[in-house]
């Protein structure tokens, strides 16, 4: 068993790898090329087929995507955009489900098929759109901020639908209504019951435990596993999935002040998950099931790429925004989601559907991930087209761009670390009328200190990007972490930005000086010369 495990994952993981490298090639998602990958390994070669240790894997990488996409989800990030994003993301939710309901009936599938598919198609893809939004710098941007508020009202409905699930799990095969009502209503008052505990948790217990391990990187990331899994642990005693568990997890974790730096740290072991989760998703789909429906997937798959869009562009132009903004978010969720896949997994493992509705459920992701990831990309260049066919005249929207140009730092002085030197340099920085940036692991050193504050890890890229390094005016470190000097003088040499690095040991003067490092902080020396100084003058 043991080895079946690791020779599984080996070949999970080479697949991916080359797989992923491919689809960079013709900028394709990541996600699609791994159902690819999957369906070379299982039904294409048959190298790979679904047993035991596989279906294990697959549950570990259902439990830590869905933590990596609460994680996503901060409130403050979107409390300005929170009432368009209620009323788009139930308005759509509505629309989907109702009509999808309608198409799938009129394509022949069956009440309870009919019922699934309309359901997973329903929800839009956190992890892709975040993914993609951050490579293009636009997470921040109004139509990034309106799409991760509908994704978050999209993702606690999905909550609904699998504490229903759960519910149903509960009342037996032999259920009777009562037994199934009965298992609902236990259900829901588990969830209820979960969610309120881990808001509090988060409000009044998380903060300070996790505010000290952030002063240790490796600390803070095995912390936010053990809550994931103590999270989904929870969720199972009181009957609920350990999909609930872990989205609720990364929930709670999302609220927290110094989120985005616990997500980066985070984010190498989710991409792996998400590889293993994808993968084992293309070895499940029988092919021969998804070749039968290709014309129901692609009417659906039109439905999704249309239909959604044109809902958001009519609820969210209805409620003043820009026609930009509008399309921009529109194209943003035209896809299904991860949850629709786990969602229709559930229903094949709980014997509700059959392993049909899960093949066309994951060639209608594969198509509808696809394109809609060609559109976020050139979302601008359409969003042109569009307008030249007069193809959005119909909604009537304001022509005025309410996108206001994102706060960018420029020509500052950045400081790394908030040591007792850090602290000291940015105050004095400060007060001679610079623009300064204070970076450090730790929320605490950063508190109450003048100008802009950044938490997180200098060495990670994006850590980097949001200090704006290329346009800062120097980079002082006041680190003293021999490893961490060296990397900054490097980067700031590659980025042509001026730095000043704190040499606190002789060991590390000759790595700075090699680096054409343009100022090197010596307080000791500084000291000891002028302490020698003054004994001289005393005589000694």
């Amino acid at each position: 068993m043991e080895f079946d495990i690791i020779a599984q994952l080996g070949w999970i993981v080479i697949a991916g790898t080359v797989f992923a490298y491919l689809g960079k090639l013709i900028r394709m998602p990541t996600i699609v090329v791994y159902i690819f990958a999957g369906l070379l390994l299982g039904p294409i070669t048959g190298i790979l087929d679904m047993d035991y240790a596989l279906e294990l894997i697959s549950e570990l990488g259902i439990a830590l995507l869905l933590f990596l996409v609460g994680l996503e989800l901060s409130l403050n990030k979107i409390r300005d955009v929170g009432k368009v994003a209620l009323a788009a993301g139930i308005g759509q939710v509505v629309f989907t489900a109702a009509f999808g309901f309608v198409i799938c009936w009129l394509l022949g599938f069956e009440l309870m098929e009919s019922l699934f598919l309309a359901t997973a198609l329903t929800f839009s893809s956190t992890v892709v759109v975040v993914k993609l939004l951050d490579q293009k710098g636009d997470l921040d941007s109004l139509y990034g901020r309106i799409a991760v508020g509908i994704f978050l009202v999209q993702d606690l409905v999905v909550v609904i639908f699998l504490t229903v699930l759960a519910g149903l799990a509960r009342g037996g095969e032999a259920a009777t209504m009562g037994s199934i009502l009965q298992g609902v209503g236990m259900a829901f008052a588990g969830m209820i019951l979960l969610l309120v505990g881990i808001l509090l948790a988060a409000r009044w217990i998380l903060p300070k435990p996790f505010s000290w391990a952030a002063r240790n990187p490796d600390l803070i990331f095995v912390w936010a596993i053990a809550w994931c899994f103590l999270i989904v642990l929870a969720a199972e005693g009181i009957g609920l999935s350990l999909e609930i568990g872990a989205f609720l997890a990364g929930l709670s974790l999302a609220q927290l002040p110094y989120n985005d730096d616990l997500r980066r740290r985070v984010h190498p072991l989710m991409n792996f998950f998400i590889a293993v989760f994808f993968v084992t998703l293309g070895i499940q789909m029988e092919f021969g099931e998804a070749a039968a429906f290709w014309k129901e997937a692609i009417v659906l798959s039109v439905f999704v790429l249309i239909g959604n869009p044109l809902i958001f562009m009519l609820i969210i132009t209805r409620m003043g925004y820009a026609e930009k903004t509008a399309f921009f978010t529109s194209v943003t969720v035209a896809q299904i989601s991860e949850f629709s896949f786990i969602f229709a997994a559930m229903g094949v493992a709980s014997g509700l559907i059959g392993s049909s509705i899960l093949s066309v459920t994951a060639l209608v992701g594969v198509i509808t991930i696809a394109v809609s990831a060609y559109m976020i990309i050139y979302n601008a260049p359409l969003y042109a087209f569009c307008r030249k066919l007069k193809l959005l005249k119909m909604f009537g929207a304001n022509q005025v761009d309410d996108e206001k140009p994102p706060e960018k730092l420029e020509n500052h002085v950045i400081v790394i670390g908030m040591n007792y030197m850090g602290r000291c340099l940015v105050k004095d920085i400060h007060k001679a009328g610079y623009e300064v940036l204070a970076i450090d692991n730790d929320p605490g050193k950063l508190f109450d200190l003048p100008g802009h504050q950044l938490i997180g890890n200098f060495d990670y890229h994006s850590v980097q990007e949001a200090s704006y390094l290329e346009s800062a005016r120097l980079v002082v470190s006041a680190l003293q972490i021999e490893d961490a000097n060296t990397l900054i003088a490097y980067r700031c040499q590659q980025c042509g930005v001026p730095c000043a690095i704190h040499g606190f040991d002789q060991t590390i003067l000759e790595d700075l000086l090699e680096l054409n490092t343009g100022f090197i902080l010596t307080p000791k020396l500084d000291g000891m010369v002028t302490q020698r100084g003054h004994l001289k003058e005393e005589g000694f």
